[in-house]
């Protein structure tokens, strides 16, 4: 299991331009976009400053991001190349598959969940209201996206089907879910519609822990982030127990 996370360590830091310093320029380019836009007037959300109130979000949609694409790349570029075989074959079970690769998305999501915010801390000030629910926050939320990564890469035959995931699941479920505004602002029918959204409470909870404040209750977003994680995970484990589209 250990060789097996390391290796997936290996694979993301062998190409860090790509995986680590490239969502960190795009995160800035969002800061900078909504700096010029939003952050000079004064503007104030939950009673901060917005680019203070923005900050957490876009790091945690970059952590989100990266989790997913990690362990999702990884399976289906397996599968395409054809050294799948190279997990099926050794004697080791499905939960002995599902949480060293699940793992390496979290190492990836928490590496660049840090890279960004200490780029970020050069034009937002960088403090901690509540350090602990940080932690859980970005470890659950990368742990969720990790695992929702490898149930997608098992599902997908090609690079285009994960495509398709990413542009039709992740990335609406992300930019909805009040990354960049407090569901305060909208109509009483998409708050309701927001807090059906998982990513809403892994969003909501990473800001409280920097901020204060929250949009929701944050024990109730611990639930929603355990209830995802137990849920992905043990479908994940399925996925590589019966062998579904890794055998022919």
């Amino acid at each position: 299991m250990w060789t097996l996370y390391e290796r997936e360590v290996r694979r993301f830091l062998g190409m860090r331009t790509e995986t680590v310093a490239a969502p960190v320029v795009t995160t800035l380019l969002f800061l900078a976009v909504f700096s010029m836009a939003l952050g000079r007037t004064g503007s104030l959300v939950q009673g901060v400053p917005y680019l203070v109130f923005l900050a957490p979000g876009l790091a945690m949609m970059a952590m989100a991001q990266n989790a997913f694409s990690n362990t999702a790349q990884s399976i289906v570029t397996a599968k395409m190349q054809g050294n799948i075989v190279d997990l099926l074959m050794p004697p080791m079970g499905p939960l002995e598959l599902t949480l060293p690769i699940a793992l390496g998305g979290v190492s990836r999501g928490l590496l660049v969940g840090c890279a960004v915010r200490l780029a970020m801390a050069v034009a937002v000030p960088f403090e901690m209201a509540h350090p602990a629910i940080v932690l859980f926050f970005a470890l659950s939320a990368s742990l969720m996206l990790a695992f929702l990564g490898l149930m997608g890469g098992i599902w997908a035959l090609k690079h285009d089907h994960l495509a398709a995931v990413t542009s039709f699941v992740i990335t609406p479920a992300a930019f909805l879910s009040g990354s960049f505004y407090s569901i305060e602002r909208l109509p009483e029918f998409w708050q309701h519609l927001a807090l059906a959204n998982p990513f809403f409470y892994m969003i909501d909870g990473f800001r409280y822990g920097f901020i204060g404040v929250s949009d929701g209750p944050v024990w109730v977003g611990m639930l929603v982030l355990l209830g995802c994680d137990i849920g992905l995970g043990l479908g994940a484990y399925l996925m590589f127990k019966t062998g579904y589209r890794l055998k022919a």
